[in-house]
């Protein structure tokens, strides 16, 4: 999930309607008559950066390849136009909460065809893909979201180590806090945004999104509150997006910021910023980090060319490869699927290690409800912005949004 081009997964795109994929069902299928083996087109909202593996992937199976980046707002809309008439891509790439409901739709066709089936990937990135049992997608590397902190404040602070428990984390953000500086920053916009920056805390104590009026999500909501009011999290954070969290990092008017490894580039350009990162506590120490898994997978469309298909399972299968993992993560400052790739990138840097601890045991936005997630990340967000502005107490304020239709 990243700001900079749809925001993480960035926060989760936009939901599309049950009655918008009805036409996406009717055609998909369909394709043109005629095969054109010697290209494949691939279609992402990516920058220009990752056409070199695009071209790579491309040789290796002996085919040129035609890109075409498309802006992330508008990817899905796109989708569904040509689903309608029968132009989809080769090879499209999805973000990983999106791939449910395009699958659903009849619109892709299973990465197991081509002899693809995530072994060796970390659990969330295969179910992120899946759909009713099928794999659809899979993701050369993924991001989730840590905590990043200011060195020089820590020490300053006499703070010797990260926190690990809620308990610590609210110590140590009030210590922290001074005139002109918070302690502790996160996005709790009325967004996907917001409930995205919002999982780590329910997921990690045990609530779910299947109910979110439980003891166990009033608890993550009450402690954001109790960091409101302790003054460690400024108000203005209901209105703050990624981007604005770590702005407000950089600035120095935060000593601690939940944000995705997409702002590692931003923050290595502040030479006189020294900064680590860390894990998003616990409520207690003896609870798992849950943080939500973002990225994107690259998925096979039925364009009715069953040979076309056939070389885009190879492109796939290419873009997913170790080798193109590791070059796709260092692109995007991401952390690769495969569990075995992973672990050596992270040896690479005392800032990518704490997102790849986070990203194995990272669940999928959809593992749950599938085409209903957006659902419930608006309730989500919906009830943390009751909750921050006064509007309701904690346990009210989830009980009416997980209420709401």
């Amino acid at each position: 999930m990243k700001t900079a081009r749809k925001c993480p997964g960035k926060a989760p795109k936009v939901a599309v309607a049950a009655a918008a994929l009805v036409p996406l069902s009717l055609t998909a299928c369909g394709g043109s008559a005629s095969s054109d083996t010697g290209s494949l087109t691939v279609q992402d909202y990516y920058e220009p950066s990752h056409d070199a593996i695009y071209q790579a992937c491309a040789k290796s199976i002996g085919v040129e390849v035609k890109i075409n980046h498309i802006p992330g707002a508008g990817l899905i809309s796109k989708v569904l136009q040509q689903s309608s008439s029968r132009t989809l891509p080769d090879v499209l790439m999805l973000d990983n909460p999106d791939v449910q409901q395009i699958a659903a739709s009849g619109a892709l066709a299973p990465l197991t065809d081509y002899g693809l089936n995530g072994d060796g990937m970390v659990e969330a990135v295969v179910k992120a893909g899946t759909y009713q049992g099928k794999l659809y997608g899979l993701a050369p590397a993924v991001n989730t979201l840590t905590i990043f902190y200011n060195k020089d404040l820590f020490a300053a602070a006499g703070i010797s180590a990260p926190p690990k428990t809620w308990d610590e984390l609210r110590a140590t953000a009030k210590k922290l806090t001074q005139q002109g500086r918070y302690g502790f920053a996160m996005s709790n916009i009325n967004t996907y945004e917001g409930s995205w920056q919002f999982l780590p805390f329910m997921w990690g104590n045990g609530g779910s999104e299947q109910n979110i009026a439980t003891p166990e999500t009033a608890q993550a909501l009450q402690f954001l509150l109790d960091l409101q009011n302790d003054g460690s999290i400024s108000k203005s954070s209901i209105n703050w997006g990624q981007g604005d969290v770590v702005n407000q990092f950089v600035a120095g008017k935060a000593a601690m910021a939940v944000n995705g490894p997409w702002v590692i580039p931003q923050l290595e350009k502040e030479k006189n910023l020294k900064w680590a990162a860390f894990t998003i506590p616990t409520r207690l120490a003896s609870q798992t980090t849950v943080a939500p898994l973002g990225g994107e997978v690259y998925t096979v469309p039925r364009t009715g060319d069953k040979t076309k298909m056939g070389k885009a399972g190879e492109f796939v299968k290419c873009l997913i490869s170790p080798e193109k993992q590791l070059e796709s993560a260092k692109i995007e400052q991401t952390i690769p699927s495969t569990l075995s790739v992973a672990a050596e990138f992270g040896k690479t840097s005392e800032v990518i290690a704490p997102f790849v601890t986070a990203v194995k045991t990272a669940r999928a936005r959809t593992a749950i409800l599938g085409p209903d997630w957006p659902k419930a990340a608006t309730k989500i967000y919906t009830a943390v912005q009751a909750a921050l502005t006064g509007k309701a107490a904690p346990e009210q304020a989830l009980q009416q949004a997980q209420n709401q239709q």
